[in-house]
Order: C-alpha cells, then sequence, then structure tokens
C-alpha cells in the first residue's frame, strides 16, 4: 500500500482474483498497476459491466486514449476524460447506465427522465369491455 493507504494491487492479481473486482458501494478505490498497455487492455477485457468510466490523459496520451474508447464504450454508459464524474441529476441530458451488471437492462438509463422506460411493462387489451378494463384506463 501506498503512503495515502490507497489499495494497490497488480494486473495479474486482478486476473487471478476476480474477488478484487467485486464493486463496493461508498468511497473506495482500488489502484491496478498495468505494464503497459497490452496489459491495460487485458484488465478492461475483463472487467464486468460499470456505469462510469474515466480516464486521466495527457496530450501524450491521447493515441492510446483513442484505442482504448471502442472497449470502454462497450463496458461503461458514462465516459469522463480528466475528470470526476460528478453524480446523477434527473435531466433528459442524464445517462447512467451501462451493460450487465452495471444495469439489469442497458436498453434504458438508471436515472433521468427516461428511467420511467425500466420499469414499464406494455399490455394490450383486445376486445376488452369497460368495464372489463383496469381503472385507470376507463
Amino acid at each position: 500500500m501506498s503512503s495515502t493507504m490507497t489499495p494497490e494491487t497488480t494486473a495479474s492479481a486482478l486476473l487471478e482474483h476476480h474477488e478484487l473486482q467485486d464493486e463496493v458501494f461508498g468511497a473506495a478505490g482500488l489502484v491496478v498497476r498495468c505494464r503497459d498497455l497490452a496489459e491495460l487492455e487485458a484488465v478492461i477485457d475483463a472487467l464486468e459491466g460499470q456505469l462510469t468510466v474515466a480516464m486521466f490523459v495527457s496530450d501524450d496520451d491521447e493515441a492510446d486514449a483513442r484505442r482504448l474508447v471502442p472497449k470502454l464504450e462497450m463496458l461503461a454508459g458514462r465516459l469522463l476524460v480528466n475528470g470526476f464524474g460528478t453524480g446523477v441529476e434527473v435531466s433528459p441530458a442524464m445517462v447512467h447506465g451501462g451493460p450487465y451488471p452495471a444495469t439489469a437492462d442497458g436498453r434504458s438509463t438508471s436515472v433521468a427522465t427516461l428511467a420511467i422506460d425500466r420499469f414499464l411493462r406494455p399490455v394490450s387489451y383486445q376486445d376488452f369491455s369497460c368495464t372489463l378494463l383496469p381503472e385507470v384506463l376507463r
């Protein structure tokens, strides 16, 4: 561990011990040290779906970052560069979702005005008399 007490591990240890990838709620972090870009790609390929991914890059890193973006797009619903996620807000522009297990259904966002789509299940009432329809539809 470093002097700031941030837990650290290696890419090979993360790939060998899947429990290091278990989700932790609250203020937590794990630094994974990769020897090179190929090892970083192996770590990315092994990760499950995430809500967000943040990349911290300098001008010198942009070519490598561009190489990683297609993988990261498949990993998370929200990508950030040189910044931290600001949390979520219920607004039409907010997207906070990603592939499983980040969200149970990657076709919609977890928050924002379109989040209601996650809970809708269309039902058709064919040839129902008015008295048989649910109260809300009469």
